[in-house]
């Protein structure tokens, strides 16, 4: 593929998905979202009150362990306290991995001119990302749950990225983050079974990440017509590289000690569990036929992909 300048990605140009969005526009319509929809965590959500008796922290069939042999052994009490602690893995999770992105949105707009839309759009989701990583936090510790920090090999690996990763491989780490994460919650927040005080947290964060989402999206496509050959290979390694680290570090395996269970037994059944590979690449599919449209899941990319769970 001929690399191509950004005046050029702004004439017409095209990729499998269709003409590509001007820059400006896509990013004034976000702006003016973000003006009429976004929230304060603080003062939109009740955190004075109790959690509720009985009720879920994250919906069942969302937990790792649903239907294992295992889970069927556990009282139902045991179930709810596990979904609190992994709530608060993903809470913990989440924090980790916007830091990331918000580190990676600073490096993107470098360079660009401030007074662009795009720029602005940039420093209006990296406000919303400070605000999701208090939410989280106070979710946490609104609860009997500890922080869940990533293993230390995955803090190190996170480091690295940062400092290597290319343009387009920051914005598909960015959608493996999201978009993931969105899928579950946007079965959550709807759930009456579920926290009060949870659904509020994912509804939110559901809200204010689809933004997020237009924006790597629309950025990305760009990013893979206009980037350099090496870059665009270089993206695919990366990006099926980080897909592996995510998979793994999605399920926190201290939830299971922390919660009375064996640790080797409880990861060993999340491991065989189908109806848990299952859950991550339907989780995972709006993305994965995405980036694969758009060219990012090709060879060793594409192997690694397949190698992480999330794609079948």
């Amino acid at each position: 593929m001929t690399t191509l300048t950004e005046a050029d990605a702004l004439d017409g140009l095209r990729d499998a998905l269709g003409l590509l969005k001007d820059r400006e526009q896509v990013a004034q319509r976000l702006l003016d979202s973000s003006a009429k929809h976004s929230f304060d965590p603080d003062k939109e959500l009740d955190w004075d009150a109790p959690f509720e008796e009985g009720k879920w922290f994250w919906p069942p069939e969302l937990v790792s362990l649903y239907d294992t042999p295992l889970w069927k052994r556990m009282s139902e009490e045991q179930r709810i306290l596990l979904s609190q602690h992994e709530a608060a893995a993903l809470a913990s999770l989440g924090i980790w991995f916007e830091i990331i992105l918000m580190q990676l949105l600073v490096r993107h707009i470098y360079d660009k001119a401030a007074t662009s839309a795009h720029v602005r759009y940039a420093l209006t989701e990296i406000e919303d990302e400070c605000r999701h990583s208090k939410m989280f936090a106070r979710l946490i510790s609104h609860g009997d749950t500890p922080w869940y920090p990533v293993s230390r090999a995955h803090q190190h690996l996170g480091r690295l990225f940062k400092t290597i990763s290319t343009t387009p491989g920051s914005f598909t780490a960015t959608l493996l983050g999201e978009e993931v994460l969105d899928w579950m919650q946007r079965l959550t927040f709807p759930d009456e079974r579920v926290q009060t005080l949870v659904r509020g947290v994912t509804r939110i964060h559901v809200v204010e990440e689809a933004r997020h989402v237009r924006y790597a999206r629309e950025e990305l496509r760009r990013q893979m017509v206009t980037a350099p050959r090496w870059s665009q290979e270089f993206t695919r390694v990366t990006s099926g590289e980080f897909a592996r680290v995510f998979s793994v570090a999605f399920v926190n395996p201290d939830v299971y000690t922390n919660v009375g269970l064996d640790r080797r037994e409880a990861l060993a059944q999340v491991k065989a569990s189908g109806h848990r590979r299952e859950v991550m690449q339907n989780g995972s599919k709006r993305l994965t036929d995405f980036l694969d449209d758009i060219g990012v899941l090709r060879g060793v990319g594409r192997r690694l992909w397949k190698s992480s769970g999330l794609l079948a």
